[in-house]
């Protein structure tokens, strides 16, 4: 497989990803209106790693971490889980559900320049070209709402710093992969990192959940079962199957996706800028999975 292109199995992946997790910034939006962030996250996390304990076992894999490695996966858990999903809830809270995608994906960014540092990965002129073409295009959204981010810069912080935290568990991943089926993997990082959540979500917050209207209760059990339980095991496959820069440039289309589904499930208004932007995105995608041409 050339370092640059996604095998088939890997573009369905990222196509079902991109939908899961890009609807679910609106969804997340309607589903803290009345559900309290930290019990929503750390209930729906634990939920979500009891299922893919399920379907490990019932597949037949190894549940087992092997000797050695619980450091590793404890610091994937603090990345991917707790820092990726507590800063990214506050984060977008406090902003539009569209724009917070965006911030949160520039990640790509952050597991690019990590790679080279880390894992040796050659930036090549078509992953810069990919890299360049996608952020700007959330370069474009982001200064549609140039006012609104101003407005609200602890929600802009928190974005940023859940990138970093995700682009940090990619890279952990990477160093030095971890022998274990994908599903057992991912189940043992939800558990670690959706215990905490969950213990200091109850403890600090309350709710009713008889008093749950339909839609955010929809939302709850959509995050349970598409956006953690299948997008997260769908995201540490591609990562095993591609270098991390590709992987990370080709989720760029999940923030279009949802700043698309806010505008249809928010009422949002689509301007010149959003349209520019997912002409850029997709080019970027593109620029890094299509297989160079071959030479004469």
């Amino acid at each position: 497989m050339s370092s640059s292109t996604i095998p088939r199995a890997g573009l369905v992946l990222l196509g079902l990803l991109s939908l899961g997790w890009g609807f679910n910034w609106p969804i997340m939006k309607v589903v803290i209106t009345e559900i309290p962030r930290w019990i929503f996250r750390g209930d729906s996390i634990l939920l979500a790693s009891l299922g893919l304990f399920c379907i490990a076992w019932l597949s037949g894999q190894s549940l087992k971490v092997p000797a050695g490695r619980w450091r590793q996966l404890l610091g994937m858990a603090s990345c991917n889980i707790v820092g990726w999903n507590m800063f990214a809830i506050y984060g977008v809270s406090l902003l539009p559900s569209g724009r917070a995608a965006i911030l949160g994906y520039t990640m790509p960014i952050w597991s690019a320049l990590l790679s080279a540092w880390f894992l040796d990965e050659r930036l090549t002129r078509r992953r810069v070209a990919g890299l360049v073409l996608g952020m700007g295009g959330m370069a474009l959204l982001i200064g549609a709402e140039f006012g609104k981010l101003g407005s609200a810069p602890v929600g802009v912080i928190l974005m940023l710093v859940a990138a970093i935290f995700w682009a940090g568990g990619l890279i952990i991943y990477k160093c030095d992969p971890l022998p274990m089926p994908i599903t057992s993997l991912t189940a043992w990082q939800a558990l670690l990192g959706g215990i905490p959540i969950a213990l200091s979500g109850h403890a600090l917050e309350h709710v009713e959940w008889s008093q749950v209207s339909f839609w955010p209760m929809f939302g709850f059990w959509y995050n349970v079962f598409i956006g953690l339980l299948f997008c997260y095991w769908a995201w540490n496959k591609l990562v095993q199957m591609v270098p991390a820069a590709v992987s990370s440039l080709g989720s760029l289309i999940v923030p279009v996706v949802g700043v698309f589904s806010g505008m249809l499930f928010l009422n949002e208004t689509p301007s010149w800028q959003d349209f520019a932007a997912l002409a850029l995105v997709l080019t970027a995608i593109a620029t890094v999975l299509l297989p160079p041409r071959p030479s004469a």
